[in-house]
């Protein structure tokens, strides 16, 4: 068997549930020298009413470990998540795949785990998440049940399911259908039916022990049972064979996972609840014949009953339904166990094991039939394709290394071409076109001028340009110019920033030198930015009883003092006057860099004043 392994079992059933191939599988591979996380089943449906034990005991195991991780033994530990159980939602896929994600990487980093071979029992879509995530050293699948003839929900999983047996290294099946079912898309599909715990089985064929007190107390002879009490089950079957053998007592050893009432009324059906696995062979021991009473379906014709070696392991005759891979064992092993046609055969065979039971050389080949598919037969097979596929993957990585890298430094370099193609069509796209104009078009608007009280011309600072000197010459100018027509007979001139002389100061210099009076000039130095501006500016107009203003700014800052104003300037009236020559805005016949920085700045800053509430 496979030792010194990090093995990440995805499973489709939870570690407390009716002991199975999963929880043997895994149990044997930490017992065997290699350390193991079980994650417990993630759903293939929406929860019910029915599953709300099962979901409180999910929280509990969640609560006793450490993040839902807890110890069972050494080098065995079980992962219990909690997820939002709608697994075919894609925001509830997004979410699960975080949440496990995120704890997993976190304990694989704790406990060293690396390069682990991961097995799969469950193929969803959000176990094809954790693989993809995980990158598995080996990846087995392992096949145990024709997902579309189970259930309605159940048939959603066939996409991801098949993507999961494409990507698989490795896929174990246990029947024959559901190996031709997987050969359609992976060449690597292997036929391992569920084992037996042979040791376990035998230990109990060997001791003189008496039988636990619930079944000893049962009349005999008795037509025993084990397993789940699932809706596979033939209760109309059981029910007839029952009336038609009412000497007989039908003893059936699990959890009750569906309706019983065809049945339940019936004195000699019994039902003695779930038992430890270590406890089975003895309920086995005191059955004087078994039983698969299984209903025939699309489902159960995929269906390989571990119970068959379980029962065989001990010496016990077997009677089935005519469940395909029953058969086919019978055939094999020269009609060992009796497979029925019909509920009269079914209840002519139990009668006659009950009357005439096998005798000693029957049930030798029994055993020895069921020893052929021990577990530890079972993994040693398995362990030696694993080990081959994960040598044939080291020869691969080692003869295949310089087409390997030169694959890489292939793809690499069409990567970097495609990103500098990409690079120089948006280049060319940003600086050699009308793209930026054509974006820039929204923010530029302009007023007629008109007759107004005063004059506003705001100040550049390091504005448009990220650079402190440029553009308040062009907006003085425009406001002289519009005092020279007479559009108003004050100018305010308001800025707050300072480079190496108040900006406020200097349009004022250069407007008076331009022939302005200076006593009708005002100059508002506490402004910080636009906003701070107009609310300045409605102020001075409230005082001296002005109610209509020209604003003069650069001419794709017109959209923000727009919106600004009609928030701001309560019932003084604005006209928006660009100024008329922008060297900064001047086009050429490229774009500029600052240019772009300039139109962006101010969609961001737009974006800013709305959250503020500004506009």
């Amino acid at each position: 068997m496979i030792k010194n392994e990090d093995i990440i079992c995805i499973s489709s059933i939870d570690w407390d549930f009716v002991w199975q191939g999963h929880q043997e599988i895994m149990t044997r591979l930490a017992r065997g020298g290699n350390r193991v996380l079980f994650i417990e089943n993630t759903g293939v449906r929406a929860p019910r009413i029915s599953d709300l034990g099962r979901i409180r005991k999910r929280i509990v195991n969640w609560k006793s470990g450490l993040h839902g991780i807890r110890k069972i033994e050494d080098g065995l530990y079980v992962y219990s998540p909690i997820v939002f159980p709608f697994p075919y939602l894609r925001i509830a896929r997004l979410i699960n795949r975080k949440i496990i994600l995120s704890v997993l990487f976190k304990w694989l980093k704790a406990v060293g785990f690396h390069e682990p071979i991961i097995w799969v029992f469950l193929p969803t879509g959000l176990s094809l998440d954790l693989i993809n995530r995980l990158d598995p050293k080996v990846l087995v699948y392992y096949c145990i049940d024709s997902f579309k003839s189970s259930s309605k929900d159940a048939q959603k999983i066939q996409g991801a399911e098949e993507a999961v047996i494409k990507k698989s290294d490795l896929v174990f099946c246990t029947s024959k259908k559901l190996q031709e079912h997987c050969s359609r898309h992976n060449k690597n599909v292997f036929y391992f039916p569920f084992g037996v715990n042979i040791e376990n089985f035998r230990k109990a064929g060997s001791s003189r022990t008496v039988p636990p007190g619930d079944i000893g107390s049962i009349k005999k002879p008795i037509a025993g049972y084990i397993g789940g009490i699932h809706k596979w089950i033939d209760f109309d079957l059981v029910r007839y064979v029952a009336e038609a053998n009412k000497d007989i007592s039908f003893a059936f050893c699990g959890p009750i996972q569906t309706d019983i009432e065809k049945v339940k009324d019936m004195p000699n059906v019994i039902f003695l609840g779930q038992k430890r696995p270590e406890e089975l062979p003895l309920y086995v021991k005191a059955f004087d014949v078994a039983m698969i009473p299984y209903r025939l379906t699309e489902y159960t014709n995929n269906v390989y009953p571990t119970k068959l070696n379980e029962y065989l392991s001990l010496g016990k005759a077997v009677v089935s339904t005519h469940l395909p891979e029953v058969v086919r064992f019978s055939d094999e092993n020269k009609g060992l166990v009796r497979v029925s046609r019909s509920r009269e055969d079914f209840a002519r065979l139990i009668r006659d094991l009950a009357d005439h039971p096998i005798n000693d050389d029957e049930a030798s080949r029994a055993i020895i039939a069921a020893e052929k598919n021990s577990w530890t037969r079972r993994l040693e097979e398995m362990s030696l394709l694993i080990e081959k596929e994960e040598r044939k993957k080291e020869i691969a990585r080692e003869t295949l290394w310089k087409d390997n890298l030169k694959n890489l430094y292939r793809k690499t370099g069409k990567m970097a071409a495609v990103a500098l193609a990409a690079s120089l069509a948006l280049y060319g796209l940003l600086f050699y076109t009308p793209l930026l104009w054509i974006t820039a078009g929204p923010l530029y608007m302009k007023d007629l001028p008109a007759r107004s009280d005063v004059i506003a011309a705001l100040g550049a600072g390091v504005g448009e340009s990220g650079r402190a000197g440029q553009g308040y010459q062009e907006r003085v100018d425009t406001a002289v110019r519009l005092y020279n027509k007479g559009f108003a007979g004050k100018i305010i001139y308001s800025s707050g920033y300072r480079y190496i002389m108040k900006e406020a100061e200097i349009m004022k210099a250069l407007s008076v030198s331009m022939g302005v009076d200076g006593k009708d000039v005002i100059v508002d130095e506490s402004a910080g930015n636009t906003f701070e501006m107009i609310t300045r500016l409605r102020d001075i107009c409230v005082r001296n009883g002005w109610r209509k203003v020209i604003i003069v700014s650069s001419p794709y800052h017109m959209l923000r003092l727009k919106l600004l104003c009609d928030k701001a300037m309560g019932g003084i009236g604005t006209v928006l006057i660009p100024t008329e020559e922008s060297s900064f805005y001047a086009r050429g016949p490229s774009v500029t860099a600052a240019q772009i920085r300039g139109i962006l700045h101010e969609y961001i800053a737009m974006v800013y004043y709305k959250y503020k509430g500004y506009i």
